[in-house]
């Protein structure tokens, strides 16, 4: 379909993408990044080319199959959150060192003010310190436009390429255009050299070399880019930098043109050379960037200037989304504008809505598993549990109050074997499914090797319940997971958790507990929102 579409922005980077001659994209859900691959696995053009979209098990091996599709000559993009970005680090930033051949696109999705995750992680500090260009689209878009432009600069510069959108920008609508023509997908090919991807140090050494001395023409690239654009103004009492989402925010601050002289800053490496000549024009420069100060930080370094204001002097928040009503405060406060902002400034919360904390779906497996463990727990001294990623993190909160930590996917099993090490008893962990095969396994082997004294609940719902109920890689295969990792038979228990059934989850538990080894107790019943889509699903079907 082409012409003009209405697109989240998720939407239009995986339309862009599919345009661009894509052959498969790697994921693991997370949001605000997750309906990239939803869009693409539900897309007419994906599967009459055959694009390879099914999830991955976490994004290491994401990242590490994409490379493996480029390896062969093919486009593939890897999408994640800002935090899976921290999964595969390790592929990623020596993905820098080999290059690519066919063009990859390592598409992260950042998470200000944190609506489901753990950190305000600015993903653009990643793509400098692994040397790897970054884009950042600043509207819908330039997000299916630039995916476009992405693929070719990787196969360009033979190196993959970062793009980094927030979730403002991942979650709203605007309308696209989009072209006629999707381009078609690579042939395969051997072109990729073994020296280049065999990273032996004498190998990584000489690469090392070669991807240094590319960042001078990256850098110049991007003070040459189309995404990059100095708007002139005829105030020179004020110029500013907006990378990204901010650059709309700003011109939403000036409905009939800025005054002022503009650097939008949507491809790094940072284009100094733009950015010294706003500095030389303008008295004072104000920095509008949605995550950490992360242009400010170089801009400083840049300019021994004290005009600059931005986050770090506080002129824009340091925390939290960046909004319209905050660049306009700032604005005010430089005295550059009279403006009036919203009654609800910022995320002041509105009077008439009472206020909904989150809370696990009545009927839920994860309650009774929470109910069972609370009750049996009443029965020793200390107790500790370790909890983990997923909907049933919110076992923290009222009325259960059940976890003791949640750091990140897979650490409620180390952790319990760590506290364990450290004399603690009894040291449970809770954990998803999904959260189990993503980031768990390992730690369970540990765990087994050494014989620690935890109690590991695999709390099974048959599916990637927070993300909206995508496939769980381990689905059915959880028992056999835990024989080939070593657990014992009599150690590993399977129970349905409903309340019918709390006599025989609670004597499970505290025998589990009561044994001073590792084992396993699996609760396993389907969510509740993913059944209740089966059953609609096989009513429509029953209806044909």
């Amino acid at each position: 379909m082409t012409g003009k579409q209405l697109l989240l922005g998720d939407e239009a980077i995986a339309l862009g993408a599919l345009h661009a001659g894509l052959s498969g994209v790697y994921a693991y859900p997370g949001t605000p990044s997750t309906e990239i691959t939803e869009f693409i696995q539900g897309n007419a053009l994906a599967k009459e080319r055959g694009v390879h979209c099914r999830w991955s098990t976490n994004e290491k091996t994401a990242m590490e199959a994409a490379l493996g599709m480029s390896f062969m000559g093919k486009r593939a993009l890897v999408c994640m959150k800002h935090v899976g970005l921290n999964v595969c680090a390790d592929p990623f930033v020596n993905s820098g060192m080999t290059g690519v051949n066919g063009g990859v696109v390592v598409l992260v999705a950042d998470d200000p003010s944190m609506h489901s995750s753990q950190d305000e992680q600015d993903s653009r500090f990643y793509g400098k310190f692994a040397l790897i260009p970054t884009f950042e689209p600043s509207c819908q878009q330039e997000a299916y436009d630039m995916m476009d432009a992405a693929f070719n600069y990787s196969e360009a510069q033979k190196l993959p390429v970062l793009m980094r959108v927030t979730t403002r920008m991942a979650h709203s609508r605007a309308v696209v255009e989009v072209k006629a023509e999707p381009r078609q997908q690579n042939e395969l090919n051997y072109n990729a050299e073994a020296k280049n991807w065999v990273l032996l140090p004498a190998n990584a050494r000489k690469r090392n070399d070669v991807v240094t001395a590319q960042q001078k023409q990256l850098e110049e690239d991007a003070a040459n880019s189309p995404y990059n654009i100095y708007i002139e103004g005829h105030n020179r009492s004020l110029g500013i930098i907006a990378s990204g989402i901010g650059f709309n925010y700003v011109n939403e601050c000036f409905p009939g043109g800025s005054p002022y002289p503009i650097l939008k800053i949507s491809q790094y490496p940072l284009p100094k050379r733009l950015v010294r000549r706003l500095m030389n024009e303008c008295e004072q420069v104000l920095i509008v960037e949605e995550g950490q100060p992360f242009i400010e930080d170089m801009v400083r370094g840049v300019s021994e200037s004290q005009n600059i204001k931005g986050k770090l002097d506080g002129t824009l928040p340091r925390t939290g989304e960046l909004t319209p009503d905050a660049v306009k405060k700032a604005l005010a406060q430089l005295s550059i504008i009279h403006c009036q902002l919203s009654i609800n400034d910022g995320f002041a919360p509105c009077e008439d809505v009472v206020p909904r904390p989150p809370a696990l779906c009545q009927g839920c497996g994860h309650r009774d598993v929470y109910a069972a463990l609370n009750e049996v727990l009443k029965e020793y001294d200390n107790p500790r549990v370790f909890g983990d990623i997923g909907c049933y993190t919110l076992g923290f909160l009222p009325p259960f109050r059940a976890i003791h930590s949640c750091v990140d996917m897979g650490a409620s099993i180390t952790m319990a074997k760590g506290a364990a090490d450290a004399g603690q008893w009894p040291a449970v962990a809770v954990i998803g499914d999904s959260t189990f095969t993503h980031s768990g396994m390992t730690g369970l082997l540990d765990a087994i090797n050494e014989n620690a004294d935890i109690t590991v609940i695999i709390s099974d719902n048959l599916t990637t319940g927070m993300t909206g109920g995508q496939d769980s890689a381990g689905t059915n295969k959880f028992e056999a997971i835990c024989r080939g990792l070593g657990l014992s038979d009599e150690h590993l228990k399977v129970v349905v958790p409903l309340p019918k059934n709390m006599p025989e989850i609670t004597q499970a538990i505290r025998d589990e507990i009561n044994y001073h080894g590792t084992s396993v107790i699996i609760p396993r019943r389907e969510c509740m929102q993913t059944l209740q889509r089966h059953l609609k699903q096989k009513k429509a079907a029953e209806k044909k």
